[in-house]
């Protein structure tokens, strides 16, 4: 671990917060939801019958309320969103155009036969109108079910047939690095295996031909013939909210349920605690909304404070390496909120891209979606923040609806340190446990847990309460657990060390991931790397290491090899040296640009590979299968010799 701190943050030191929170939780909670506009009170702050949780019982609320409408009074005429299209076009949107175009869209919803818990299945690019859907669905009670627009037809269809949804929200199609993709085609296949789907409505964004049958309505025509006057239904706080499918390293996506009042008390409070939101502030986060923290931190919480924020619709890398920088720029942008494998990418291109850009503006830098190396943060921090913006780095998951291990510099300044998402936020019971479930001693490796109900925990699975209760709470009866393996060190600070899937045990010692690649990345001349492991007779498994180099790097891959082997022997132990290194150009990852471990482990391990649906293209699996293959011929030959 790397035991370096940075003394910075923004002035705030609020100690009432983590006070209250640490005295009575519950009460806590119920102080915190009352911050959001209700129709009504509840009578419960939580109903808790483990593993189900229902947050705020009989009150009443609505999100698409409590994102516009209650700021209609001193924030219509503020910007809500400054769109950026990835062919150059930008539109500016208002909190009152917003709430317009939301009202009238969930009239064109009702119009089509939706009532009250009737599944919605959105398919749009980053666009504006993926937005207003979503807050359209919620206005009415409907539950939106977001699907990736990089998503195939096959993927597609499968979330819509598990859904049942009633209506698709499409568009004709969209750009991804300058090339159209054909979403109304997709639809079109996905739709003809589905039978629940009574209509397809599809917004004019490419304006690219398209072919029309029965179930299809256009956007705007359904719009021009829409009232704009549409009150918010009364809901109650457990009313399901959205549908949001995740993969895990087996089996179909998993229909993640998250209801309303819980979700949203969670999304207000982590928002303001982790970026200290302002009203001048102009926030920029990278995620596409068919992830949750597009859902999160996108979408609800943003929106929940009258924020304004830049939405981008492209590639962070398209149609140059200076796209993102030249964005901040451009919106004056104060607080970027980002992947670590974003940045490692930017990294690899030099740092003379971002600094001919002026990123003064900036105050607040974050990280979400997997562990931050260290050595990127740094980069991170001297580079784009100018050793002047603190940096969250923020652990959760699809099913935690929100953030629940990170700094907090809303409220409070502590040391950072790289490669660390530090506290568990207020509120939440987070500890390190042995396979027995006993807490396990400071610096030691365990796994993570969640001992206590939160408010944006997920309802259950859609239509599968038993999987619910088997994939999260069977492992460690009366507690959630993530699936991720943690250290927990002597200032109380989380370090996440990698999917428990993704552990490799040699020797009879648990090895993560996450910081075998750290140790390799922090090597000046490698850009990426990923681990797995291969069946060992001696050890029970053998590290094999695959590992894409800097561009314009000169180093001899055997110099290379030779070098990150003391790397990793000096940073974790000689236990940890690879049995092998494979240099390939790309590795291969998700849309959502984390790597795809479990399939590098398939090609090592010759298993079939699975589901790749979710991959950002084939030519990476591919090029790693080939790479594997020719390192098995490679060994092959050498005992043979």
């Amino acid at each position: 671990m790397n035991t370096k701190k940075f003394e910075i943050g923004l002035g705030n030191n609020n100690t009432s917060v983590r006070n209250d929170s640490e005295s009575d939780p519950i009460l806590f909670w119920n102080e915190k939801a009352k911050l959001l506009k209700w129709f009504k009170l509840w009578e419960k702050t939580i109903d808790w019958n483990p593993p189900f949780a229902k947050w705020f019982t009989g009150g009443e609320i609505n999100a698409s309320y409590n994102a516009l409408d209650v700021n209609q009074k001193e924030k219509s005429s503020k910007i809500a969103i400054f769109w950026e299209g990835e062919d150059g076009n930008s539109r500016t949107i208002t909190y009152r155009q917003l709430y317009v175009q939301t009202k009238k869209f969930a009239n064109v919803l009702k119009s089509l036969g939706v009532k009250n818990g009737d599944r919605i299945t959105i398919y749009l690019p980053m666009i504006p109108e993926l937005v207003i859907a979503m807050l359209a669905c919620a206005r009415i009670g409907a539950i939106h079910t977001v699907v990736f627009s990089g998503f195939s037809a096959t993927s597609l269809k499968d979330r819509v047939d598990d859904s049942g949804s009633k209506i698709i929200i499409t568009a004709d199609g969209g750009f991804r690095k300058g090339k159209l993709i054909k979403l109304k085609d997709i639809v079109d296949e996905a739709a003809s295996h589905v039978s629940s789907v009574e209509h397809v409505i599809i917004f004019r964004r490419a304006h690219n031909a398209i072919s029309l049958n029965d179930k299809d309505c256009i956007w705007s025509d359904l719009m021009d013939k829409a009232s704009d006057d549409c009150d918010a239904e009364k809901l109650e706080s457990t009313h399901p909210i959205y549908i949001l499918y995740t993969s895990g390293t087996t089996g179909k996506p998993k229909g993640v349920l998250h209801g309303t009042g819980g979700y949203l008390t969670h999304l207000y409070s982590t928002f303001k605690w982790a970026f200290d939101i302002k009203d001048s502030d102009i926030y920029f986060c990278t995620a596409d909304i068919g992830w949750v923290t597009g859902h999160s931190y996108v979408v609800y919480g943003p929106l929940l404070h009258g924020a304004t924020q830049v939405m981008y619709e492209g590639a962070p890398d398209y149609p140059n390496a200076s796209r993102m920088w030249s964005i901040i720029q451009k919106y004056n942008v104060t607080i970027f909120y980002t992947t670590p494998t974003a940045l490692r990418m930017f990294m690899k291109f030099g740092d003379d891209i971002p600094n001919s850009f002026n990123l003064s503006s900036l105050r607040l830098l974050g990280t979400v979606g997997e562990p931050i190396n260290p050595k990127v943060w740094k980069w991170y921090f001297d580079v784009i923040g100018k050793n002047k913006c603190p940096i969250i780095d923020t652990w959760w998951q699809t099913e935690t609806g929100g953030m629940m291990i990170s700094n907090l510099p809303g409220i409070e300044t502590i040391p950072l340190k790289p490669g660390s998402a530090t506290r568990p936020i207020p509120g939440v019971d987070i500890a390190v446990v042995d396979d027995d479930g006993n807490e396990v001693d400071d610096g030691v490796k365990g796994s993570l847990v969640i001992r206590k109900p939160w408010p944006g925990m997920l309802l259950t699975l859609w239509g599968d309460d038993n999987k619910y209760r088997d994939v999260y709470w069977s492992k460690y009866p009366g507690m959630y657990y993530p699936g991720d393996y943690a250290i927990k060190d002597s200032d109380g600070y989380i370090w996440l060390l990698g999917r428990s899937d993704d552990v490799l045990k040699v020797a009879g010692h648990r090895l993560g991931t996450a910081e075998l690649e750290s140790a390799f990345v922090s090597h000046n001349d490698v850009a990426e790397s990923a681990v797995c492991g291969i069946p060992d007779e001696v050890k029970g498994e053998s590290i094999i290491a695959f590992i894409v180099v800097k561009e314009g790097t000169s180093t001899p891959n055997d110099v290379l090899r030779k070098e990150l082997v003391e790397y990793v022997r000096n940073s974790i132990g000689p236990i940890a040296t690879p049995s092998e290194f494979y240099f390939v150009a790309k590795l291969p990852k998700t849309r959502s640009g984390k790597i795809m471990r479990r399939l590098l482990k398939a090609i090592a391990n010759k298993e079939k590979v699975g589901d790749v649906s979710t991959l950002e293209d084939g030519a990476a699996v591919e090029e790693v299968q080939s790479a594997f293959d020719d390192l098995q011929n490679a060994i092959s030959k050498d005992k043979r010799q």
